[in-house]
């Protein structure tokens, strides 16, 4: 079984190498036309030399600097609860925005999930203090 170690980790890289080229963008491609990139991986993957040369020259990779870390980029990915314009697309009311207005998804949602309504809380105030909805005596 050790003997086929080394056939498998070649076919591998090349896999990789052959899969990670197709899915590179034009525009990312240095020296050569993406097209010649994947014939030299597919013509030199026996004998490594395709798919290193790929992985080391072929690609505009990020963070490849002497840095040793991948730098932020223009578009930088930012979690939901920290992207002000996400936060911003959300109702102020809390509501879904294709929800109806009359309520009849809510009470749908409820009945589904044993015909019993939860009652509207007790007591409710916002942030600064002041009470808003139902109140019951």
């Amino acid at each position: 079984m050790l003997r086929y170690l080394p056939f498998l980790l070649v076919l591998a890289l090349m896999i990789y190498a052959f899969i990670d080229c197709l899915n590179t963008p034009e525009e990312e491609v240095r020296g050569l036309p993406k097209v010649v990139w994947i014939i030299i991986i597919l013509l030199f993957g026996e004998v490594l030399v395709g798919p290193v040369v790929w992985l080391l020259a072929g690609k505009n990779r990020a963070g490849g600097g002497a840095g040793g870390g991948r730098q932020a980029g223009p578009q930088r990915w930012v979690a939901p609860d920290d992207n002000p314009d996400f936060l911003k697309s959300l109702n102020k009311d809390g509501k879904d925005a294709g929800a109806p207005e009359d309520g009849t998804a809510a009470r749908d949602a409820t009945d589904a999930g044993g015909g019993r309504a939860e009652e509207p809380p007790k007591d409710v105030t916002d942030p600064t203090g002041e009470e808003k909805g139902p109140r019951a005596d």
